[in-house]
């Protein structure tokens, strides 16, 4: 009788760390040596800084950790960029546009290696990985096309941009934010994150800096470079992603500073269930809200439902739940098979897939019901691989306002939903973090949304579809303490890093005033 067991799953071959590292040596090898990378400031690649250990969280292996600077050669680092900021403001915008759209076509040759690392450092499936990338590069695209305009009565900024960016989006938010201030004639300064993502910019940072982009390019710890990053007076502006604990130190040190910031911080995103009744369309999206473990600033992990529709609601989202397909990125049953489909692989690390494993025990033994847990049993995995940075989705009723859970984004595939019986409860429980980037409401009567999601504390609600981040003509901010500082999107990105008419006041979040448009 013939074999039906399914073989087991292996590495795609071409795939492995240490081939992405070898393509790194050949396509760049000014910035990539032997055992690690180098930090970039003055121009070129410099072999300082201690560098730790690293592992991919795909697989527990080994990988290139950063380079950490110690305060000293930051400060050197910083003034240097000041140096080519002087220099780059008075280049012509037609010769910064040619250079800027020649890094673009760069890294649309290497896309593919580009993602590959991605996929290693941060745990991304193929197909997200490849749509930061690309995500990235069509994004600035748009602005090279249209720089004229955005650009008509403003100049650069008197200092360099320090760009302190989270390790979830390294191309799509960092690379294209540092792209579009050095179009708008700023030189640019990037904190490679700690936690990944490093030789995929520092790929990227090689590229552009071929093409004369000057950009500055280090790796250390963030008590150690805050002195030079956020404070130092050489800076023109700074640019973060990250939590509100940090956002918020950034913010006081830049508020007494007077220093022009872009602070985009977490928020406990929701999406809101009142008098709704066409659930195929949210069995549908169920599973595209797992992209990447939700792992997301515009992940929406909590569900707000209308306690009469708790039983309809379950019936289309659990069967979408558990369609979530998790596993290695990298993993294929045969060698000639495309790699494989899957909405997210591991969290960013064992630690975090700890932190937060221990958060929903923690809350179920307060009380919290476990309406779905997953298992990685049937996940898509190497035999015997290790899987300390994996966690399935787990759905939980009614977290305790004891739990993180309850008032705070979980970066992960975690799934909280709270019953409300009246539209008081409804918009209490959607504002329960003081601000967020996005929401959702899915009702059926176009009226009550109308009424209802004024009263929802996001800079963008949704009426029954996901909001997401957008990069392009459409403003991009957030409510409360969700951000602090201008706001981008579109031409207002090119604003933010930009000085125009004497008192001008640009729409975003200040400490003496808030402007929305």
């Amino acid at each position: 009788m013939a074999n039906t067991l399914t073989p087991p799953l292996s590495l795609k071959p071409g795939t492995s760390w240490t081939d992405a590292w070898q393509r790194c040596l050949t396509v760049a090898p000014e910035a990539f040596r032997d055992d690690r990378v180098l930090n970039l400031w003055d121009t070129r690649w410099q072999a300082d800084g201690r560098a730790l250990a690293a592992t991919s969280p795909i697989d527990g292996g080994p990988i290139a950790g950063p380079p950490r600077l110690d305060a000293a050669t930051a400060q050197r680092a910083v003034r240097a960029a000041l140096d080519q900021h002087r220099a780059w403001r008075h280049i012509p915008l037609a010769e910064r546009r040619a250079r800027v759209a020649a890094t673009l076509d760069a890294l649309t040759e290497h896309r593919e290696l580009l993602a590959l690392l991605l996929v290693h450092e941060i745990g991304k499936p193929w197909r997200l990985a490849r749509a930061d990338v690309d995500r990235a590069i069509d994004g600035v695209r748009w602005y090279v096309d249209g720089i004229e305009d955005m650009l008509d009565g403003r100049a650069p900024l008197d200092g360099p941009v320090s760009n302190i960016a989270s390790w979830n989006y390294p191309m799509s938010v960092l690379v294209h934010a540092m792209l579009v201030q050095a179009l708008a004639g700023n030189a640019v300064i990037a904190k490679a994150p700690t936690d990944g993502g490093l030789s995929c910019l520092t790929l990227a940072c090689a590229l552009a800096a071929r093409e004369g982009i000057p950009a500055t390019l280090v790796s250390g710890s963030g008590s150690e470079l805050s002195a030079s990053l956020v404070r130092a007076p050489e800076i023109g502006c700074v640019s973060f992603v990250g939590g509100r604990d940090t956002g918020a130190r950034i913010a006081t040190a830049v508020a007494d500073l007077g220093k022009r910031h872009i602070l985009e911080q977490e928020g406990l995103n929701t999406w809101g269930i009142w008098n709704f009744s066409d659930w195929d369309s949210l069995t549908a999206v169920i599973p595209k809200l797992f992209d990447y473990g939700k792992q997301r600033c515009t992940a929406y992990p909590r569900f707000v439902v209308q306690r009469s529709s708790f039983a309809e609601f379950l019936s289309a989202y659990l069967p979408a739940v558990r369609s979530v397909r998790v596993g290695h990125p990298l993993a294929v049953a045969d060698p000639a098979d495309p790699l494989p489909e899957l909405d997210f692989g591991p969290l960013i690390n064992a630690a975090k897939a700890k932190e937060l494993t221990d958060q929903v025990a923690e809350a179920i033994d307060r009380g919290a019901v476990p309406l779905h847990r997953g298992s990685l049993t049937d996940a898509h995995l190497l035999p015997g691989q290790d899987t300390g940075a994996y966690v399935a989705p787990v759905t939980l009723l009614g977290p305790p306002p004891s739990s993180p859970l309850h008032h705070a984004e979980p970066f992960g595939p975690v799934d909280t939903i709270v019953l409300v019986d009246t539209e008081a409860e409804l918009l209490a429980a959607m504002n329960a973090s003081n601000g967020a980037l996005v929401a959702t409401l899915s009702t059926d009567d176009p009226e009550t949304y109308e009424r209802l999601s004024p009263q929802i504390r996001a800079f963008k609600v949704g009426r029954g579809k996901p909001r997401s981040r957008g990069d392009r003509e459409e403003l991009f901010g957030g409510f409360g303490a969700s951000w602090r500082g201008a706001f981008v999107g579109g031409d207002l990105l090119v604003k933010a890093v930009t000085a125009g008419p004497a008192r001008e006041r640009l729409p975003g979040n200040f400490p003496d005033y808030q402007l929305n448009a």
